[in-house]
């Protein structure tokens, strides 16, 4: 594992701002963005043209993740317009669904070596305000997961349902590759991985 550097700076492209969480009403705009997007609120027709979020996060469940690791998001002003959730190892107690992915993930192989034996993270859940899609946020959010974590991690793994094709395509064009698909109760998954070395 290489050392850890964390670096609090932004990132700014055009207009809009990476950076991290560092205010309770970021993480309740991150919430809010969260309830807005989850694929039980939309229309199948809306899923398809704009993708989904698969998992509710309780602002509890995001309060302690953000004590474990700062969040990426990425802000037009004080708005938040887009997140992507940071979950280490150790926040996989907070919720059940997180527990169960990292077991499953330290079950599989990725070039011929355990996951459980290798350095990475989970990028727990990415989503992009309806209004700001199509500007680049998506990848910016990533760029800045990047020169956070790379520091301390070969890899970022994230799990995407197979019926997400927006998601799926939009992984791919930052360097995202898929390395595993399997079923469980809730849905089908693309395993893919963003690897750093």
């Amino acid at each position: 594992m290489r050392g850890f550097f964390l670096f609090l700076e932004t990132q700014t492209s055009g207009m809009y701002q990476a950076t991290i969480v560092t205010t309770q009403d970021e993480l309740l705009q991150i919430h809010r963005l969260n309830k807005l997007n989850y694929k039980h609120q939309l229309s199948a027709e809306e899923k398809d043209r704009e993708g989904f979020v698969s998992w509710l996060y309780p602002i509890e469940l995001l309060e302690k993740m953000q004590e474990l690791a700062p969040n990426v998001i990425v802000k037009d002003g004080d708005k938040v317009v887009g997140y992507a959730l940071v979950a280490f190892r150790e926040a996989a107690p907070f919720h059940p669904d997180l527990q169960t992915m990292f077991t499953h993930l330290d079950q599989l192989i990725y070039k011929g070596q355990s996951l459980a034996d290798l350095s990475f993270y989970v990028m727990g859940q990415v989503c992009i305000d309806q209004a700001y899609r199509g500007k680049g946020i998506f990848h910016q959010l990533y760029q800045h997961h990047k020169e956070l974590y790379s520091p301390r991690f070969d890899l970022l793994i994230t799990e995407i349902s197979t019926s997400n094709i927006r998601s799926q395509r939009a992984h791919e064009k930052v360097g995202f590759t898929t390395f595993f698909t399997y079923p469980d109760a809730m849905d089908e998954w693309n395993v893919v991985v963003w690897d750093w070395v």
